[in-house]
C-alpha cells in the first residue's frame, strides 16, 4: 500500500474514534455547579471503566434499581460484545475485536461502600464531582446503552464477576474506539483536558489522571481526590 494512502487511512481512523458513538456529552447548563460526590475509575489491567453512585444513574435508568435494588455503587464499562462476554478468549475473538468493528455491550456491577477494597487487586483513581460534572457523566454513560422502542436498555447474559448484568450498547468496538477510548470520553465529558483518540490502553487513561495537574471542576485539592491502589 503506498505510503500516502496509509497516512490517510490512519487519519481516517484516529478521527473516526473521535465522531464514533458512543459520543462525547456536553456538560448539562441546567445543573448546578455544586457538590461534592465521588467517582471511582478503576483499571483491571487491561480495560478501565467507571465506578457511580447507584441512585444517581439509577434515577435516569430505573430498570438498574430493578436490577441492582440495594447497592450503593455500580461499575460500568463498555466493550466488545463478543470478547467481553466469551467464556474462553481466543486469538480469533481477540483479532476481531481490534481490527474489525463488532458490536457493544455495557457491563454494570453491583459495588459496595468500600470501593477500594473491593477493588483490591486493581488500579484506582477517585475524583470528586460536582452536580453538574455527574450530571455530564450520567448522560455519556445513559447514552451507551442502546434502548428498544420504548427506550427500555436490553439485559443481556449475566456479568463475568460479583452482582453483574452484560446490556446491550451503543456503538462498535474496533482499534480505535476501545474499552479505554470510552472511559476517556466519559473523562472529556465532565471537563477534563483529555484526548480521546489517543487513550487506547488502561494504563495511558491511568497515567493521565495520575499526573493530571487539577480536578475537573478546578475547585477541589486533586490530592484529597485521589487514591491509588
Amino acid at each position: 500500500m503506498p505510503v500516502k494512502i496509509a497516512f490517510v487511512l490512519a487519519i481516517a481512523m484516529l478521527m473516526s474514534a473521535c465522531s464514533s458513538n458512543p459520543h462525547v456529552v456536553h456538560q448539562p447548563s441546567s445543573v448546578k455547579d455544586e457538590g461534592s460526590i465521588d467517582l471511582y475509575i478503576v483499571s483491571h489491567g487491561w480495560h478501565t471503566g467507571f465506578v457511580i453512585p447507584a441512585d444517581e444513574i439509577q434515577a435516569r435508568l430505573p430498570e438498574l434499581k430493578d436490577r441492582f435494588p440495594n447497592t450503593p455503587y455500580i461499575e460500568f464499562g463498555w466493550g466488545d460484545k463478543g470478547f467481553y462476554q466469551a467464556e474462553e478468549i481466543t486469538s480469533g475473538l481477540t483479532f476481531r475485536a481490534i481490527f474489525w468493528p463488532t458490536p457493544s455491550v455495557i457491563h454494570a456491577v453491583a459495588v459496595p461502600d468500600d470501593v477500594e477494597s473491593y477493588f483490591g487487586n486493581s488500579e484506582v483513581e477517585k475524583l470528586c464531582l460536582t452536580n453538574h460534572e455527574l450530571a455530564s457523566l450520567i448522560d455519556f454513560v445513559e447514552g451507551s446503552f442502546h434502548k428498544d422502542e420504548n427506550g427500555n436498555i436490553i439485559p443481556l447474559k449475566n456479568g463475568i464477576y460479583g452482582n453483574s448484568q452484560f446490556y446491550q450498547g451503543m456503538g462498535d468496538y474496533y482499534l480505535m474506539n476501545t474499552c479505554n477510548t470510552w472511559t476517556a470520553k466519559g473523562l472529556k465529558s465532565i471537563g477534563m483536558d483529555i484526548t480521546p483518540m489517543f487513550k487506547l490502553t488502561a494504563s495511558s487513561v491511568m497515567t493521565y489522571l495520575q499526573n493530571r495537574d487539577r480536578s475537573p471542576s478546578g475547585t477541589s485539592n486533586p490530592i484529597a481526590c485521589v487514591l491509588r491502589g
